[in-house]
């Protein structure tokens, strides 16, 4: 596949939501309920945001969170499946990383479900000994709930 024409973007605010939206449902087995609301909070709160076009075509999407210094993580990397093997991916990947807010941090984090081989072929490592999860629920927002109403300190929102 000629991909000389493929154009990488970004600029968050050149996100085609319907697009993103149809691409994760047609990509990301562990995305495909997320809806556009919080899809546009999602992005609101990254960057870099990169998208990858053919045409007016979305075919690709990655985002990043980071602090700038010490650690950044690498969220939400999908590529049409029309276009996938002929090197998108990696090129998404790298142009996040190659991002100051990203390339200048400690450590970079990323989960993957199925595609750690590769991850491990752009430079990533396996981590499976230090990656924990809270899932908020009720029970998690009572319990942060119950600590701030015992704790004599303020938290601005």
């Amino acid at each position: 596949m000629d991909c000389s024409h493929i154009q990488f973007c970004a600029d968050q605010s050149k996100v085609d939501f319907e697009q993103l939206q149809r691409l994760f449902v047609r990509t990301a087995f562990w995305a495909r309920s997320r809806n556009m609301d919080d899809l546009k909070i999602a992005i609101a709160n990254s960057n870099p945001v990169v998208t990858v076009w053919d045409g007016d075509r979305l075919i690709g999407f990655a985002r990043a969170t980071s602090d700038g210094v010490y650690r950044a993580a690498i969220w939400d990397v999908i590529v049409d499946p029309d276009y996938q093997g002929v090197g998108l991916g990696r090129k998404l990947v790298e142009t996040v990383i190659s991002h100051p807010l990203v390339s200048r941090v400690e450590r970079v984090y990323l989960t993957t479900t199925h595609q750690q081989s590769f991850y491990e072929r752009i430079g990533f490592e396996r981590n499976e000994t230090t990656t924990m999860v809270l899932h908020n629920s009720k029970s998690t927002e009572d319990l942060a709930r119950r600590i701030q109403e015992q704790l004599p300190i303020a938290i601005d929102k």
